[in-house]
């Protein structure tokens, strides 16, 4: 019974990882889908964005499990409550890639993003995409290097975000309502989503260190 139970939780990890492998291919994709106005790249991702959600409705039913019926404690309990809210952190980051790449579907054959802050925005799905590199590196050896670098691309990004706003607020910005909103909307799809790879950091150091960081995505968002 003993192996079984340390089977179970070994492969609760290989999910998790499994996971942040597809959300930093879905951020990958979605970012090229983006920047080439390509719509069958964008389908791509909103369609491979059900096997996200396939795998942490079956790593969650797998930790409910052994929950119920291995009562863990000590560090397999932490183990396990951490592994369900970064689960749900990277699921919501699966979420946040398929919104952008539905927006690169909505505009086709245009671009979604106006030359005036097509930069800015490239800056932070470069981020954004390694956010989730630095995630998937961070789950499989738990080296907390990794998520000190999450941390900083966080910081970029959050930064990216405001001047995005500023640029918007400018005098000179000539974009219609709708662009407006598609750049609004595609700012705010990518701070969110390196704020949960910033949540899902905190949980590592949880399961490493035993501490529990204060850090959570905003009430506001999702």
């Amino acid at each position: 019974m003993r192996e079984l139970y340390r089977a179970d939780l070994e492969r609760l990890g290989r999910d998790l990882s499994e996971i942040a492998r597809l959300v930093h291919r879905a951020m990958m994709d979605a970012q090229a889908a983006l920047e080439a106005a390509d719509v069958h790249g964008a389908e791509r991702v909103i369609s491979e964005d059900a096997r996200i959600d396939q795998l942490q409705e079956s790593l969650d039913e797998q930790a409910v499990r052994i929950l119920a019926l291995q009562a863990p404690v000590a560090t397999d309990l932490r183990t396990v409550v951490a592994t369900l809210r970064m689960s749900s952190s990277l699921e919501r980051m699966g979420d946040l890639a398929r919104h952008v790449a539905q927006l690169t579907r909505l505009r086709y054959p245009e671009h979604v993003i106006p030359e005036q802050v097509r930069t800015v925005i490239t800056a932070m799905c470069d981020a954004a995409v390694e956010v989730a590199e630095e995630v998937v590196l961070l789950l499989e050896p738990q080296d907390l290097a990794h998520g000190d670098r999450i941390d900083a691309l966080n910081e970029d990004v959050n930064a990216l975000h405001l001047s995005v706003f500023r640029a918007i607020a400018a005098p000179d910005w000539s974009a219609t309502p709708a662009t407006t909103t598609d750049v609004t909307l595609a700012s705010r799809y990518l701070e969110r989503f390196t704020d949960h790879g910033l949540s899902v950091a905190a949980k590592v150091r949880y399961l490493v260190t035993g501490e529990w960081a204060t850090h959570r995505p905003d009430a506001t968002g999702s």
